[in-house]
């Protein structure tokens, strides 16, 4: 028996990985240098912890809405285009919250803002999976990893601007200006030709084998989503409420509640570095399991002994605890089966909004019921649902290479 060679990626190919890695770092650092504003803008706009809650729900609201048509436009323009221009007017709406002189101005920039962000979302982890066909390993960790670091760029220049007193209005003009040229320049560089040429075709099946595949489809993309819902609880919790309930709650300076945020996507970060190499090894059901343990144990600890540092360490192990799940979720959701192409990453990142859209206000009602405390319980309790719903996930694993069909990855005149 012979063994199969993987040839190294081509230049194209590696210059889309550097391209969609791009296409991850500004995601994530357009948003974040908003999230940091927050407790300002709230006091600004004098909103009690429901309404504030209601106002950022809108975000998640926006992608709900615009979610499902995202598959439309990825297939329409190509995931890179569709990635880019989704960065662009994300960066539009972030910047009209910054300047919002009301309450309704604030929410409706959100959900433009939160509308366009779910296509750059689904047209960059299709473009990434595209890419990662093309490599025959795992690299979608690498990229939400790279998606990390531009949340912890973003939420340290927030941190930077608000000690230096720069307004929101001009710091998130900046951001985003520069944001945008980056997908711009990287977009030069993103794989050419349709999405769908380098899949997998179904085999032709008759009408009961197509009625069993579509309900077997159906039960995998719930337990999925289901599993992606619990890691978007977690991430909404330290965007949402980490700043403001360790400059409320725990009366730390703004400049540091803002780290609070950034310690969950910096330890998300570090889960996502070593993730490729975690589920390689243990399998993702092991690794998810693992993760909700430490999100429950640390974030639990925290809440039960509130003190500033141990606040942000607890967010810090949200973070890495799950590190790996909604990756692991887009990426089984783009290998089920007979699905076109974006089509079960848009499913699974569209219902997965569901945890970010419900969290704020619930967790606001409850803060205004109780205290912001007893609502971040919502944290270790994500961090249980991960841990029991792993089985839905794979064990361990071998990456089976790709082959590198040349007309997919080379570029093409427009």
């Amino acid at each position: 028996m012979s063994a199969t060679i993987t040839a190294p990626p081509r230049r194209e190919t590696r210059r889309a990985r550097v391209a969609v890695t791009a296409l991850f770092l500004t995601n994530g650092a357009l948003f974040a240098n908003l999230i940091p504003r927050y407790p300002e803008i709230k006091a600004e706009l004098q909103l009690d912890n429901a309404a504030y809650g209601l106002a950022v729900a809108a975000f998640p609201a926006g992608a709900i809405v615009a979610g499902l048509a995202a598959g439309v436009v990825v297939r329409r323009l190509g995931s890179g285009p569709a990635a880019v221009l989704g960065t662009i007017l994300t960066a539009i709406g972030t910047i009209l919250a910054g300047f919002a002189p009301s309450l309704v101005v604030f929410a409706g920039a959100l959900f433009f803002a939160g509308a366009m962000d779910a296509v750059s979302d689904v047209a960059q982890n299709t473009h990434g999976l595209r890419v990662q066909r093309l490599y025959g390993r795992s690299i979608i960790n690498s990229l939400h990893a790279t998606w990390s670091i531009g949340a912890v760029l973003g939420g340290s220049m927030a941190a930077a601007a608000i000690a230096l007193d720069i307004p929101p209005g001009p710091h998130l003009v900046a951001s985003g200006a520069v944001f945008a040229i980056v997908s711009l320049v990287a977009l030069r560089f993103c794989l050419r030709g349709r999405d769908e040429e380098d899949r997998p075709r179904p085999s032709h099946a008759d009408s009961s084998d197509r009625r069993r595949a579509a309900r077997r489809i159906g039960l995998i993309l719930t337990a999925l989503v289901a599993i992606a819902i619990a890691g978007a609880l977690v991430e909404d919790a330290g965007s949402s409420w980490a700043a403001v309930y360790l400059s409320g709650s725990l009366d730390a300076p703004a400049a540091v509640a803002a780290y609070g945020f950034v310690a969950l996507v910096g330890a998300q970060f570090v889960g996502r570095i070593l993730g490729d190499r975690f589920v390689d090894r243990f399998g993702q059901r092991a690794v998810a399991r693992a993760g909700g343990a430490i999100t429950a144990l640390g974030m639990g600890a925290a809440l039960l002994f509130p003190s500033i540092p141990g606040t942000i360490l607890g967010f810090a192990a949200a973070g890495f605890g799950v590190a790996t799940v909604i990756p692991a979720a887009m990426h089984a959701a783009d290998e089920v089966p007979g699905l076109r192409a974006g089509t079960g990453v848009t499913v699974v990142s569209w219902l997965m909004r569901l945890g970010f859209l419900f969290s704020p206000p619930i967790v606001g009602l409850i803060a205004d019921a109780s205290t912001l405390r007893i609502g971040l319980l919502v944290v270790p309790l994500a961090g249980l649902i991960a841990f029991a719903l792993a089985g839905a996930l794979g064990g361990r694993t071998r990456t089976t290479a790709a082959p590198h069909p040349g007309p997919v990855s080379a570029p093409t005149p427009d």
